[in-house]
């Protein structure tokens, strides 16, 4: 029963009103830095036989905090990597939400291919195959960590679920969030979704209209984008 932590990298000064995807040198903020660090504090107590991550900066970062509290390496994996979201890179959600193939994102996200960049289908065969084989490298009580991206989360989670792909918006990957899924011969189990640690007197108004710094949501969509801004 391999055991897979899936952490979300910590915040950066794009994440929320910016797609940033695999735009280079975007790294960890000081909040961001801070989430690290209490990731690494969570999961100070559970032996890893390894930290993977997605090669880009903010989550080599985030995993490096978790590798460095027990000097262990941080190995890459291209498969972890951020949706190539093409010539979306880099552009600002609200204006993203004019784009016709918005809607197809929100709601068909099986039919979603971004223009210059991959498909949303795609991201989830890789990083799903990349499960399958890092699960095959352990024993059965086990577990490792991998640091990767919001849609690829929730793209490994939704299979993990036996959900269509269409359904994994209905799921949510804050930054520096934990989940955790137990995969066994005969199912997946998901041990744990989202979970920042944190209380939950926000829970009841956090999903309503307004973001957590208050602004309106003017994208036309009740998901979380790219896994979501999270608080701060």
């Amino acid at each position: 029963m391999t055991t897979l932590i899936l952490a979300r990298h910590g915040l950066t000064h794009l994440t929320g009103p910016v797609l940033a995807g695999r735009t280079p040198g975007v790294a960890l903020n000081d909040a961001g830095r801070a989430q690290a660090k209490g990731l690494a504090a969570r999961l100070a107590q559970v032996p890893l036989a390894a930290v993977v991550s997605s090669p880009l900066d903010r989550c080599v970062q985030t995993a490096a905090a978790v590798a460095e509290e027990r000097r262990a390496e941080v190995v890459t994996d291209d498969r972890f990597g951020e949706c190539d979201y093409g010539e979306w890179t880099g552009r600002p959600i609200a204006e993203l939400a004019r784009e016709p193939l918005w809607q197809v994102v929100q709601a068909h996200p099986s039919a979603a291919a971004f223009p210059g960049g991959e498909a949303l289908a795609a991201v989830q065969a890789r990083a799903v195959a990349a499960v399958r084989e890092w699960n095959a490298r352990f024993g059965p009580e086990e577990a490792y960590l991998v640091c990767s991206h919001g849609d690829v989360i929730k793209a490994i989670v939704a299979d993990a679920l036996g959900l269509h792909l269409d359904q994994f918006q209905r799921i949510t990957a804050d930054p520096a969030s934990v989940t955790v899924i137990r995969y066994t011969p005969l199912r997946p189990f998901l041990l744990r979704l989202n979970d920042v640690g944190g209380d939950v007197v926000r829970l009841p108004s956090a999903e309503g209209s307004e973001s957590a710094d208050g602004a309106v949501n003017l994208t036309g969509s009740d998901a979380a984008v790219g896994g979501g801004a999270g608080t701060t």
